[in-house]
């Protein structure tokens, strides 16, 4: 919450130095803006190859046809979460937004004072199939030095996300707002967005509810009642902003919805890693949102979305348990299946933060329907086995 705290600070001061500021301070505020953008498109490949290779290698650690049912139907409602939001955002978000609203990046209204340089060490799309690669290699050989070369770069990666990119965003979003505010689209963006944000927020029960209906409905489980039960998941975890600090509550509350003891220490700390339907409807909509005001890049529809909701189903699975984990594990393939540019993802960061509570709220509360369906499967495999 002390970050959302700092990011609306840094819009508010971003429109005030725009309004007021004196050209040299408002130079200096872009210079810093640029420089931080190219720290962010060099980090961005270093955060797909080491989150996404450990994550994978962590998945051998259970087995079974239970951990392969409990990964489908994650990966199942975090694209379905996605698809639902991209059909529904690409109907309404072009009333909200208007298409190309922001100045274009050719059009400079005043110059950094210098930029540096700093490429990647690799392109985004090699670190995403290196990260495959090792992954599921460390995955099937078991090899313990592999693993703890993937688990300790993730932490190094992790340690710079949360010392530096996270703390520098306030500061970069301000440049942001005070570019904006000198070429006079402040306004509109400001109210566009809020709008894009509830709507999100509608997002976020409307599959929830679908969630509990279906899973009720196929396990014989009162969906109000059960939804109901994880209301206390559902607040600890838009106050804690983390799904694995929310763990002990969710397992809590799926044992009143009379899940198995079992099943619930097994499901929720796995789906607490995987099970992303919140962020994927959050993301999408903000995506169709940035690709609206954004010059250049293009007019959002459910086709082009297809690809970067099936990507980002397995992206975020590897998420880092910092605010605005999904979004940074996203931004690769914001880059490469949307053509963001560093505008673009910076604007994307400060949407996604702004509701990332709720978004993580309605992961977890999404953990408790699905855990149904796999106490359900539980069941019918031990009645297989006990008649075999």
């Amino acid at each position: 919450m002390n970050l959302i705290f700092r990011l609306v600070l840094g819009i508010v001061v971003g429109i005030m130095l725009g309004q007021w500021a004196p050209d040299s301070l408002i130079r200096a505020l872009l210079t810093f803006k640029v420089l931080f953008g190219e720290l962010l498109e060099y980090s961005i490949p270093l955060i797909i190859l080491f989150f996404i290779m450990s994550g994978i290698a962590r998945l051998e650690r259970s087995s079974g046809r239970l951990l392969v049912l409990t990964i489908a139907l994650a990966y199942a409602s975090t694209t379905l979460a996605g698809l639902m939001s991209a059909i529904v955002g690409v109907e309404l978000v072009p009333h909200i937004v208007h298409h190309g609203q922001l100045p274009a990046s050719q059009i400079v209204v005043l110059l950094p004072y210098f930029t540096l340089d700093i490429p990647p060490l690799t392109d985004v799309s090699t670190a995403l199939v290196t990260a495959f690669l090792f992954g599921i290699g460390i995955s099937a050989t078991a090899h313990e030095g592999m693993r703890n070369l993937a688990d300790g770069g993730r932490d190094i990666v992790e340690w710079f996300i949360a010392k530096a990119l996270i703390p520098a965003l306030p500061f970069y979003i301000a440049g942001l707002f005070c570019e904006m505010t000198v070429a006079g689209t402040v306004a509109n963006t400001l109210k566009s967005f809020g709008m894009i944000l509830v709507l999100a927020l509608a997002l976020h029960w409307l599959w929830l509810t679908l969630l509990y209906v279906t899973s009720g409905m196929s396990t014989g489980r009162a969906p109000v009642q059960a939804l109901r039960h994880m209301l206390p998941a559902y607040f600890t975890a838009a106050g804690t902003m983390s799904s694995a600090a929310t763990i002990p509550v969710t397992v809590r509350q799926c044992r009143m919805n009379h899940i198995s003891p079992s099943v619930a220490s097994f499901a929720i700390p796995l789906l607490a890693t995987i099970h992303m339907c919140g962020s994927a409807i959050t993301l999408t909509i903000c995506a169709i949102g940035v690709m609206l005001v954004t010059p250049g890049l293009p007019a959002p529809d459910v086709i082009t979305l297809l690809p970067f909701i099936a990507a980002l189903g397995v992206t975020i699975i590897a998420a880092p348990g910092s605010p605005g984990g999904a979004a940074m594990t996203s931004v690769g393939v914001l880059q490469t299946l949307l053509g963001f540019d560093a505008a673009a993802v910076g604007l994307m960061m400060a949407l996604y933060l702004a509701q990332d509570s709720f978004g993580t709220a309605c992961n977890v509360a999404g953990d408790g329907a699905l855990v149904q369906w796999i106490d359900r499967f539980a069941e019918a495999e031990q009645d297989r086995q006990r008649y075999r």
